[in-house]
């Protein structure tokens, strides 16, 4: 069984996304204007390469979809996709505000996704593939917790639920 969903950007995401490529735009063109950095020398360097590398770093890790396939979880990127084992799944549930009062660790907080690794007094440490706070799903396993986001994470739930894996039907 071979089951695909797409990962659409919240509005959330949108605007902070727009408002980080807009903020770091302007930082590196500001090395243009500024009198000090007209000659291309290493200060303008300094000043105009660092938020073009921090865009460029943080493109890749963009969350296009998800795939159930064989036991596994396929976290499509913009390059790669992410492998997630689902054997050991304990529950997997809609949950809408999950990711409310979580604080960052490590990872991307908004441009072009939330991705990385989070913590909240709810769900403690877990890892995030969400481009929509409004649509998250929780996924847990005795030793770990991902959450995640897609376009009809009922229809998620349920594909996890019909895998012929007997850890995946488990309710609880």
């Amino acid at each position: 069984m071979k089951k695909m969903f797409a990962a659409s950007w919240g509005t959330g995401l949108k605007w902070s996304s727009v408002l980080v490529t807009l903020v770091l735009a302007g930082v590196s063109a500001s090395g243009f204007l500024w009198p000090g950095f007209r000659q291309p020398g290493f200060g303008f360097w300094l000043h105009a390469l660092p938020p073009v590398l921090i865009l460029a770093g943080a493109l890749p890790f963009v969350v296009r979809g998800f795939t159930i396939q064989n036991g596994v979880l396929l976290v499509h990127r913009l390059l790669w996709d992410t492998t997630i084992p689902l054997a050991g799944l304990q529950s997997a549930e809609v949950v809408p505000h999950a990711m409310s009062g979580s604080l960052r660790t490590l990872g991307n907080g908004g441009a072009f996704s939330f991705t990385g690794r989070y913590w909240s007094k709810s769900l403690g440490h877990y890892r995030a593939f969400v481009n929509d706070w409004k649509r998250p799903v929780v996924l847990r396993w005795p030793e770990r917790t991902i959450v995640l986001s897609c376009d009809d994470p009922e229809a998620f739930v349920a594909a996890l639920r019909q895998m012929e894996s007997p850890a995946a039907h488990d309710e609880g």
